[in-house]
C-alpha cells in the first residue's frame, strides 16, 4: 500500500483524472441523449445502471489490456491495395472504425428524425421507443468504445493498475453526478439536443481518424498508418475537437439570442 502512495503515483492519478474528464465529455453527452430513448419512468435508472455496468467493464477492459497489450497492438493483417487502401489493422483499428460508424449513423438518424417530426410535444411523448435493457446495452457498449481511447492514453502514462482503476472509478462517479443534470438541461433546452447530436457526429469522425493511426502508433511503425487513395488518415487533435465544440456552442448561443431579439421586434411591430 505504501508503494502506491508515492508522489509520482499521486501525480499520475491527478493527470489521469484530468484525462478522463477531458475524454469523457462525449461519453457523458451520449449517455444523456441515449437515455432519453428509454421509457420515461426508467430513464434515471437507465443512466445509473448504464454508468455502473460500464465502469465495471471499463476496469475489466483495463485489466485485460494491460495483460494483453502486445497481442492487441499487433496488426491482424496489413492492407495492401496500392493507391486505394493501405495500412495495418489491429484490434484498436476495428474498435474505432465500428464505434465511429455507429456514432455517425446514430447522430445522422436522430438529426433526420428531429427534422421530420411535425409536433415537438408528440416527439417528446413518443421518443421512448426502446426498452430500458436495450438502452443500457447501448450505453455500456458505446462507453467501452469511448473508453478504448482513454484507456490506451492512460496506459501510456502509467501501468500501475490500482492508480488506473482509481481514475476510472472517480470518472464514473463524476458521470453519475453529472448525467441527470445534463439530461435535464437537454430536456429544457431542446435546441441544444440538436447541437449535442452534431457534436456526436464530430466524435464519430474523430474515432475514424483515430483508427487511421492506431496500428502505426501501437507498433511505432509509420508504414502501418492507414492511407486512402494515397492520403494518410490523420486523427483530429483533442484541441481542435474542443475548439470546434466551443465554436458550435458560441454560434448556438449567439443565434438563439439574435432569434429572440428578432421575435421580440416582430411582436412589437405586430402590436403597432
Amino acid at each position: 500500500m505504501a508503494d502506491l502512495l508515492t508522489i509520482e503515483n499521486l501525480g499520475n492519478l491527478v493527470m489521469l483524472c484530468f484525462l478522463q474528464a477531458v475524454l469523457g465529455f462525449d461519453n457523458l453527452l451520449y449517455i444523456s441523449i441515449e437515455s432519453q430513448r428509454a421509457p420515461v419512468a426508467h430513464q434515471k435508472a437507465v443512466r445509473f445502471w448504464g454508468i455502473i455496468i460500464a465502469v465495471v467493464l471499463r476496469v475489466v477492459l483495463l485489466f485485460v489490456m494491460i495483460r494483453l497489450i502486445d497481442g492487441l497492438s499487433a496488426p491482424f493483417f496489413v492492407l495492401n491495395w496500392e493507391g486505394v487502401l493501405t495500412g495495418g489493422v489491429n484490434f484498436a483499428t476495428l474498435v474505432f472504425v465500428l464505434g465511429g460508424v455507429f456514432i455517425i449513423y446514430t447522430a445522422v438518424k436522430e438529426i433526420g428524425h428531429m427534422l421530420s417530426i411535425e409536433h415537438l410535444t408528440t416527439d417528446i411523448e413518443g421518443k421512448s421507443g426502446k426498452s430500458a435493457a436495450q438502452v443500457i446495452g447501448l450505453i455500456v457498449t458505446m462507453n467501452l468504445i469511448f473508453s478504448f481511447d482513454s484507456v490506451l492514453s492512460a496506459i501510456a502514462i502509467t501501468d500501475v493498475f490500482p492508480i488506473l482503476a482509481a481514475a476510472i472509478l472517480l470518472s464514473g462517479l463524476a458521470m453519475l453526478v453529472l448525467a441527470d443534470g445534463v439530461t435535464r438541461f437537454l430536456e429544457k433546452n431542446r435546441m441544444y439536443e440538436v447541437l449535442g447530436l452534431f457534436i456526436l457526429l464530430i466524435v464519430g469522425v474523430v474515432l475514424l481518424g483515430e483508427a487511421g493511426q492506431a496500428a502505426a502508433h501501437a507498433m511505432h511503425d509509420d508504414t502501418l498508418a492507414l492511407k486512402v487513395f494515397g492520403y494518410e488518415i490523420i486523427p483530429m487533435s483533442k484541441t481542435t475537437f474542443y475548439f470546434a465544440v466551443v465554436v458550435l456552442f458560441a454560434v448556438e448561443i449567439l443565434q438563439s439570442g439574435y432569434t429572440r431579439k428578432l421575435n421580440a421586434e416582430r411582436r412589437t411591430a405586430a402590436r403597432h
